[in-house]
């Protein structure tokens, strides 16, 4: 797999940061999605029938596009959603996120369905399957990473160990402590947290399946299911937040 700063992992980093914008027509979305499956053929992928192969790609995946993931800082998300207090605000992003991964499910079904339609091209599903996966993660990261921004709670300085503690929030569905000791590159690639990681992904994979059911039925199906997924993610972030945020001292206002 091509090193975190290679021009694949570059490109396959702008094309999900792009998956996760707000506001994506179907078809650009679908679009985007399709780039992604051929990015991920082109490095390299040939064993995804096999599930831990699979969920190894994936791991390393999303630890390397993490980075490129788009955060908005608070006075960004202010000037953006104008007018609504910090409840309001983490709701509309909560929504937002969660449209989005159901838009993410939809182009998968849709993409799956064309796919059925032509070739025999069942080869590709699993590559479909892991990509449509590290798109909706990476645009639960950056829910993840504005909602923090919302509350207060800081993410670490800089694009690795935000990353990290990014990666590490998704896959215990709990908000990062600032006022614990700071984590390294290492804490990502540690044995502990790469199996949180590991097993988050295998059962969000694993639910990805639907997105296989005859043409536009499976692209309902994992279209509802992303979105249920990420508001539950969301709402239980926002209940580890505010207990953070309270137990924090001169919370900036």
């Amino acid at each position: 797999m091509p090193g975190p700063d290679s021009p694949d992992t570059e490109e396959l980093g702008a094309t999900v940061a792009a998956l996760t914008a707000d506001d994506i027509a179907p078809a650009r979305r679908r679009q985007l999605l399709t780039r992604l499956v051929g990015q991920a053929r082109a490095r390299g992928i040939t064993d995804l029938f096999k599930p831990r192969a699979a969920v190894r790609w994936m791991t390393d995946t999303v630890a390397e596009v993490a980075p490129h993931v788009p955060i908005r800082d608070l006075a960004t998300l202010r000037r953006h959603f104008p007018g609504l207090d910090d409840e309001a605000l983490a709701d509309r992003l909560v929504r937002n996120a969660s449209r989005a991964t159901a838009g993410v499910g939809a182009a998968g079904g849709g993409v799956a369905a064309v796919e059925w339609a032509v070739t025999p091209t069942l080869l590709s599903a699993p590559v479909l399957l892991a990509a449509e996966t590290v798109a909706v993660v990476a645009i639960e990261l950056k829910l993840i990473g504005e909602l923090h921004e919302v509350h207060r709670v800081a993410l670490p300085a800089g694009g690795t160990g935000r990353a990290v503690a990014l990666v590490q929030s998704w896959a215990t569905q709990r908000g990062i402590n600032p006022m614990m000791p700071g984590v390294g590159v290492s804490a990502v690639l540690g044995t502990a947290a790469r199996r949180e990681l590991r097993d988050s992904l295998m059962r969000r994979f694993g639910r990805n399946l639907t997105t296989l059911g005859p043409f536009l039925t499976g692209a309902a199906v994992a279209g509802y299911l992303n979105r249920r997924a990420t508001r539950a993610l969301g709402e239980q972030l926002r209940k580890d937040l505010r207990r953070t945020a309270r137990a924090l001292p001169d919370k900036p206002s």
